[in-house]
C-alpha cells in the first residue's frame, strides 16, 4: 500500500493515537522512518487493555504494522512489550514467522516505560533530541489499539466507533470493555457491577498522568481507563490540590534535595529539565537565570517528581505543567542555541522507578487485580459524541437533528486543510441534538 493511500484510510476512518493526546495517526507517516515501534509498555499502574488486546489480536496488529512499514519503507518493526506480559509475548511469537520484519523489544517493569521517548531509548538506544519528534531519529511509534483500529479499517472498512477501556479500583468486578464512543463514565462503571464504596472519585486515565473525572464525562478515542478510588486515596488528594496551594507549600518547605531532578526520566536521558531548579526559582521569584523556566518545555508530565520522588509531598509536576501551559499560550520557547543536551546519565539504570514500588507508594497495591477483557456487547440508549477527541482541529458536524444514522457513518467531517480526522457514529439511531461541540444520537 502506498503512503498516500494509507494516510487517506487513517484520516477518513478517524484513526488517532488511542491514548495520550490522540495525535492523528496519518500525520506520523514519514518516509524518513527506518523503524516502526509498537508501544505495548502500558506503564501506568492498573491499566490492562493494551497487553490484553495484543494477546488476543496479535496477527491483526502485526498485519497493520507491516502495512505501515511497507508504506514508509521501514527496515524493522519492534514490538515493545514488558517482559512479564507473557500471554502477549507468546501470541506475538506464534505469528512471527509470517512477519519477517517484526522483532520483540523486551522492556523492564519500570515507570514510565510507555513514554515514547523512553520506549525508543529502551528498544533502540536512540535518544530523541529535546523538542524534536521521534522521526528525527528515524522512528514512528504507534500504540496497540491504534494499530488494531488500522487493521479493522483496512480489512473491514470499519472506522473508529468504539473504545477499549479498563475499569479498576473500588468496583465489584474490574474489567476491560469495548464501549461505544459517547457513553458516559457512570454507564461504563455500571458494567463492572458498580462501585463498592460510597465516597469515591473517578480518575480518567492512569493514576500518574490521569486527572479527576466525572460521571457525566464522555468516552472518547483517548479514554484508556476509569479508576474508581476512595476520596482519601493519595492519588485523588494529589490531583485535587489547587495550584495556589501547591505553590505555597513549595515556597514553605522545598529543601532543594534534588530528588525530583535525580529521578526525572527525561533528565536521566540528558534533557535540560531540572524540576528542583524550577521550584527554587518559581517559589522565590528569582528570574536571573531563565533557563529553568524555559526548560519546562521538555517536561513530559509523567508525575515521577510529585507522585514518587518528593519526600516533602510537594507538586513539582503540577507547577511545571502550569508554567509550561502559560509558555505555550504566550508563544515562548527556548532558542535552539540555548538547549543544552547532555549524555544519558551513567547512573540511569539505578534510578528507574520499579512498578511494584510505585503501586505501593500510590496506595494502589490492593487494586492490582486482573481486569479481564469482557466479551459482552455493550448497548446504550443514547450517545453524545464529541467533535474534538484529539490534538488538532475539531470536526464540523455533518448531520442535523432528525437525521437517521448508522454505526460507522460520518457525523463529523475533518477540514482537509488542517490536522484532524473524521468522527463517526457509534450506534444506529436518530440525531436528537447538534452543536459545534457534540452530536447526540438516540440509539
Amino acid at each position: 500500500m502506498r503512503l498516500e493511500e494509507l494516510s487517506a484510510i487513517m484520516r477518513e476512518n478517524g484513526i488517532v493515537g488511542a491514548g495520550g493526546a490522540g495525535f492523528p495517526s496519518y500525520a506520523k507517516l514519514n518516509m524518513k522512518a527506518d523503524t516502526i515501534i509498537l508501544n505495548c509498555a502500558e506503564c501506568e499502574p492498573l491499566l490492562r487493555l493494551h497487553r490484553q488486546l495484543l494477546a488476543d489480536k496479535s496477527f491483526e496488529i502485526m498485519t497493520a504494522l507491516t502495512e505501515v512499514a511497507e508504506a514508509v519503507e521501514a527496515d524493522q518493526i519492534i514490538i515493545a512489550v514488558k517482559d512479564h506480559y507473557k500471554a502477549a509475548i507468546e501470541s506475538v511469537k506464534a505469528n512471527m514467522s509470517s512477519f519477517p520484519k517484526v522483532k520483540i523489544g523486551l522492556l523492564e517493569d519500570i515507570y514510565p516505560s510507555g513514554d515514547e521517548i523512553v520506549t525508543i531509548y529502551e528498544t533502540t538506544k536512540r535518544v530523541v533530541p529535546p523538542g524534536k519528534l521521534p522521526i528525527e531519529v528515524g522512528v514512528i511509534v504507534y500504540n496497540v489499539e491504534t494499530m488494531y483500529n488500522l487493521y479493522m479499517a483496512i480489512t473491514n472498512k470499519k472506522p473508529v466507533t468504539h473504545k477499549y477501556i479498563t475499569v479498576a479500583g473500588e468496583v465489584k468486578n474490574p474489567g476491560t470493555f469495548l464501549v461505544p464512543l459517547g457513553m458516559t463514565f457512570d454507564e461504563v462503571v455500571t458494567l463492572t457491577g458498580g462501585p463498592v464504596i460510597e465516597n469515591y472519585a473517578y480518575i480518567s486515565g492512569g493514576p500518574m498522568t490521569g486527572r479527576i473525572g466525572a460521571g457525566t464525562e464522555l468516552v472518547t478515542k483517548t479514554s484508556n481507563a476509569i479508576l474508581v478510588l476512595p476520596e482519601n486515596n493519595f492519588v485523588v488528594k494529589k490531583k485535587k490540590t489547587p495550584v495556589s496551594l501547591s505553590m505555597k507549600q513549595a515556597a514553605s518547605v522545598c529543601c532543594q534535595c534534588r530528588m525530583c531532578t535525580d529521578l526525572c526520566p527525561r533528565n536521566l536521558l540528558g534533557y535540560p529539565i531540572e524540576p528542583h531548579a524550577f521550584m527554587r526559582g518559581a517559589t522565590t521569584g528569582q528570574i536571573g537565570d531563565v533557563r529553568p523556566y524555559l526548560n519546562t518545555q521538555f517536561c513530559s508530565q509523567c508525575g515521577v517528581c510529585e507522585m514518587y520522588a518528593c519526600g516533602q509531598g510537594l507538586n513539582p509536576r503540577t507547577l511545571l505543567g502550569e508554567f509550561k501551559k502559560k509558555m505555550a499560550q504566550n508563544g515562548l520557547r527556548p532558542a535552539p542555541e540555548d538547549i543544552v543536551f547532555s549524555e544519558v546519565n551513567p547512573g540511569r539504570d539505578y534510578r528507574c522507578v520499579p512498578m511494584p514500588r510505585l503501586r505501593a507508594r500510590l496506595g494502589l497495591a490492593t487494586y492490582d487485580k486482573p481486569a479481564p477483557m469482557s466479551p459482552q456487547e455493550i448497548t446504550v440508549k443514547k450517545v453524545k459524541i464529541a467533535m474534538s477527541q484529539h490534538i488538532g482541529a475539531p470536526a464540523a458536524p455533518a448531520v442535523k437533528v432528525g437525521d437517521k444514522v448508522t454505526e460507522g457513518q460520518v457525523i463529523g467531517m475533518a477540514d482537509t486543510s488542517k490536522l484532524g480526522v473524521n468522527i463517526h457514529s457509534s450506534v444506529n439511531g436518530t440525531v436528537i441534538d447538534v452543536n459545534d461541540r457534540f452530536v447526540t444520537i438516540e440509539a
